[in-house]
């Protein structure tokens, strides 16, 4: 049982927590109403404009990485063989322009073989017949003098050659974008057509001095043919006489 002056206290603390009754105007008289529906719905619009700034950003990352994929691939080649490739079919073009005698000139073959070679080489005297037939073989001598060369550059280029592919292959093998592999693999195209030409120059020199060869061959029998029948000819050709074989003392 409570004591008396405890309860008392008690009474007196009750009394004072209680709020006091004041004077309130209408307006103050209206309560707060707590809406969850409406607060829920608020919830998911901030959800959806959150997810909505999420799938920005993801756009706007796609897209810088679309454009540094596109600077990758617009990104040029560091290394060119062009200087050396250039260098190259310069020699190889010199070397045939330097052709001895007779020149990969079609006028100047025709001119050739009209006066030395074919039927041209049994006109003329016994001694415009022999200066022909030494034409004929010091061309014959430069022709394959020229396919040594040209086999001789050919092969001084192979070092280079070598050198120049593998680099290549390490540069395609390393690109970091389209155009960079895309470069490397025309000047790897561009090295196989020096070598092409390189072979190009190299059958075109041999077959030229096997043709000059084989032109002085068949001209040569065709003056050995017309100086024979003008040896046999009779009244014009050989004429038998004495012969002293030693000197009378």
């Amino acid at each position: 049982m409570i004591r008396r002056p405890l309860r008392a206290a008690l009474l007196g603390a009750a009394l004072v927590t209680l709020p006091l009754p004041v004077a309130v105007t209408p307006a103050q008289a209206q309560w707060t109403v707590f809406d969850p529906w409406n607060d829920a719905q608020n919830i998911l619009s901030a959800a959806r404009a959150l997810d909505q700034i999420n799938n920005q950003i993801a756009s706007l990352q796609n897209e810088a990485q679309m454009l540094i994929n596109q600077a990758r691939n617009l990104a040029s080649l560091p290394y060119s063989s062009l200087m050396r490739l250039q260098r190259s079919f310069t020699r190889t073009q010199q070397l045939i322009a330097r052709a001895q005698r007779l020149a990969y000139e079609v006028t100047d073959i025709e001119r050739a073989f009209t006066q030395g070679y074919g039927s041209a080489a049994s006109l003329g005297s016994s001694q415009q017949m022999f200066a022909n037939a030494r034409e004929r073989w010091q061309t014959s001598v430069a022709g394959f003098q020229d396919a040594l060369l040209t086999q001789a550059t050919v092969v001084g280029n192979l070092t280079g050659t070598r050198a120049e592919i593998e680099a290549l292959i390490g540069q395609s093998q390393g690109a970091t974008g389209a155009l960079q592999a895309a470069q490397a693999g025309n000047q790897l195209l561009a090295l196989q057509s020096q070598q092409i030409a390189d072979l190009t120059a190299l059958l075109a020199a041999q077959g030229r001095a096997q043709a000059l060869e084989a032109a002085r061959v068949a001209s040569g029998e065709e003056q050995a043919r017309e100086q024979l029948d003008r040896f046999l000819a009779p009244g014009v050709g050989y004429q038998p006489g004495a012969a002293q074989m030693f000197h009378g003392r």
